[in-house]
């Protein structure tokens, strides 16, 4: 059997899962994913530095770089196409192209009775004005992005007025999250094949808790309502594995404000005795 892993380079979290599959005795290798060269009518279907990928059980992604919108749609064609040739992909390229996407994410959410923030997204100006006076205290947050990149916390009309039209100039699109008073803190929840392997307490210097933005993690056990909630989740986008963020309101009530179909687990991995990339390797090799 052998196990590819699509990446751009050799970080952390992909020798984390070389070294958990070759621990199992699976051959495993790591490929380029911007490096695909796809072949109608001919063999192999599929190469990525020279070596077909045909004759592989699994992929397990661990990004999807930025590039042009035809690069992005082409990675993920492939992805599709591999599938369909009976190869897994971890995770799919439906749950990937779910969760991207923040108001696809958030849409998904809430129709699936999963408690969210409410969020208004718009190209116009004046829509993202009269979000903020129905909602006052807002988030603004790019459509794609990850660790706290990009995000704003507006709560002035004219610190408001500002920074939609600076975005309105970019060509942006208002994706306006309600801010929900949260203590500094929220929870990262790290759910592999329908079970939450490990959680932790993220409290931040601020509104903002990424551990990339000098949050700090701390182990925790999770309540059976929490933990429920994160693993109802990752089963509504189908996922093998999800990074789930639930913020808590100082009123007691909980929210799923993010999901990651490509995580990052280094930060958690500090907090837990738990071997995370063998926790993803166990769960991949059982359904192959």
């Amino acid at each position: 059997m052998k196990v590819g892993i699509l990446a751009c380079k050799v970080s952390w979290h992909v020798q984390s899962l070389l070294n958990a599959l070759g621990q199992r005795g699976v051959e495993a290798h790591s490929f380029p994913i911007t490096r695909f060269v796809a072949h109608i009518g001919g063999k192999p279907v599929v190469k990525c530095h020279g070596i077909g990928l045909d004759d592989y059980r699994g992929l397990l992604v661990r990004i999807i770089p930025w590039g042009s919108l035809e690069q992005i749609i082409f990675r993920m064609d492939v992805l599709h196409h591999l599938e369909d040739m009976g190869i897994r992909i971890v995770n799919s390229p439906s749950t990937i192209e779910k969760t991207v996407d923040k108001y696809y994410t958030s849409a998904i959410l809430e129709s699936q009775g999963i408690p969210t923030p409410r969020t208004v997204v718009t190209e116009r100006f004046e829509e993202a004005m009269a979000a903020f006076q129905e909602m006052g205290d807002l988030i603004v947050k790019p459509l794609f992005g990850a660790n706290g990149r990009g995000m704003v916390w507006v709560s002035d009309e004219d610190i408001a007025y500002r920074t939609f039209r600076a975005l309105e100039l970019g060509r942006y699109l208002y994706y306006l999250q309600e801010y929900i008073p949260h203590a500094n803190q929220d929870i990262r929840a790290f759910v592999v094949g329908g079970q939450v392997v490990a959680a932790m307490l993220r409290r931040g210097r601020n509104w903002k808790t990424n551990l990339t933005r000098g949050g700090r993690g701390e182990a925790l056990v999770l309540e059976e309502e929490t933990e429920e909630l994160a693993v109802r989740a990752a089963q509504v986008f189908r996922a093998d594995y999800l990074g789930v963020d639930i913020l808590r309101s100082l009123d007691g009530r909980s929210y799923v404000v993010e999901v990651n179909s490509i995580p990052g687990w280094e930060g958690l991995q500090k907090t837990t005795e738990v071997d995370i990339a063998g926790a993803i390797v166990d769960h991949v090799l059982k359904t192959l």
